[in-house]
């Protein structure tokens, strides 16, 4: 009986944070297909711990902490590469923020470190502390900030960069 609690609980998270976990792995991989593969293996993963996660309360921490690491763990096997993004991510528009400015910041952050990237997406995108932050990377706060001062840094100097190539000038 329990194990079908248990079951249906997950599933009921599963489905509602899905699409949410995706788009977050995407902003970390530029990727779509490796989003999706990304965002499987950390709800496999957090079914595995379910029963303990659950306990502890924080089930959304816990399933982006498992989303990042998949990410960077990936990364460091893989090696860093360079992909180009064939459409943007599926965010809600606002008034202030163009199509091209989107698909320029995603280029952007595409251009980072895997780690500065990873830094930037919980710091900024999921709205993460500097300590939440540190913990799901397991590094230390002062990590967090300088990783995050830096990415800042190289972020506004690829768009720079970007805007004068798409300006001419």
């Amino acid at each position: 009986m329990r194990e079908a609690v248990r079951e249906r609980e997950f599933r009921e998270f599963a489905e509602t944070r899905q699409a949410q976990l995706r788009r977050s792995a995407y902003l970390l991989c530029g990727d779509w297909h490796q989003a999706q593969d990304l965002t499987q293996t950390a709800l496999m993963k957090l079914y595995a711990a379910w029963g303990r996660v659950t306990r502890d309360g924080n089930v959304d921490g816990y399933a982006r902490t498992i989303l990042t690491r998949t990410f960077i763990d990936q990364q460091r096997k893989q090696g860093w590469r360079e992909e180009s993004v064939s459409e943007p991510p599926d965010l809600a528009p606002t008034a202030s923020v163009t199509p091209e400015l989107r698909l320029m910041m995603q280029e952007a952050l595409m251009e980072l470190p895997p780690r500065y990237r990873a830094v930037l997406v919980l710091r900024f995108w999921e709205d993460w502390t500097v300590e939440q932050t540190a913990h799901a990377l397991q590094v230390s706060p002062g990590t967090v900030k300088s990783q995050s001062a830096r990415g800042l840094t190289r972020l506004k100097g690829i768009i720079e960069r970007l805007t004068s190539e798409r300006t001419g000038g």
